[in-house]
């Protein structure tokens, strides 16, 4: 009844102002209020932790026992936004049980969800690039053309690196023409066959980091070519 009361006596002012009658008074008095009311702001999608975390909920609930969720939930609670690398880590292996392996990857994820790094970005700033491929070469093949200068020109063309450490059919550290660094990785596959891991590290830009993902694509390719067995 009292909102009753109140809109006659605003039909009533506005009447005596403009002369309408009482209902088009009332018209425009109703319409003028749906116009102004209130909307409720629309619901914030939730956001897609997996997504930007970089790893399935799945796995990640099998491998922890919690989903992206929980750990948000838990690692809030305790301030790990706050926190350095090292120190989310610890808390995830000590307080929470989880292996260091995995303790690492609750870490990482729960740094790209926060907006603390991207996918392919480190704490400090940087950039790393991950590629890999598998090569029908023992791996001591596959270790030489890498680690033999005149091989490694007829696929990696160009580029003066130099190699910083080396472990035969195992691993190798270069450092690049522009300062960063590049680690390998050799591992036997069995008979005739080994594979080839590649981390360029210290990248300084998500656009230099595709770059160089682009380029390891295709001088891995071109290395697998040159080590076909028809070309051999």
């Amino acid at each position: 009844m009292p909102k009753q009361k109140d809109l006659k006596r605003l039909v009533r002012s506005r009447m005596q102002k403009t002369g309408e009658s009482y209902t088009a008074a009332r018209a425009q008095l109703v319409a003028r209020k749906s116009k102004t009311a209130i909307v409720a702001p629309p619901v914030a999608p939730k956001p897609d932790y997996a997504a930007l975390a970089g790893v399935k909920d799945a796995t990640i609930e099998a491998r922890t026992g919690c989903t992206w969720e929980k750990w948000v939930a838990a690692l809030d609670y305790h301030k790990a936004g706050t926190l350095s690398h090292r120190e989310i880590a610890t808390l995830v292996h000590e307080k929470f049980g989880v292996g260091e392996w995995w303790a690492q990857s609750v870490t990482v994820g729960y740094e790209r969800i926060k907006g603390l790094r991207e996918i392919g970005q480190r704490r400090a700033g940087h950039y790393d690039v991950n590629r890999s491929k598998t090569l029908p070469v023992g791996v001591d093949a596959l270790y030489a053309a890498f680690a033999d200068a005149r091989q490694r020109r007829r696929w990696l063309p160009g580029v003066e690196l130099a190699v910083r450490k080396a472990t035969p059919e195992r691993s190798m550290r270069i450092t690049w023409p522009d300062g960063t660094s590049v680690e390998l990785w050799f591992v036997a596959k069995g008979a005739g066959k080994s594979s080839v891991q590649v981390q360029h590290v210290r990248l300084p830009s998500k656009a230099e980091a595709d770059a160089r993902r682009a380029f390891w694509g295709e001088r891995l390719d071109s290395l697998a070519a040159l080590l076909s067995p028809a070309r051999r």
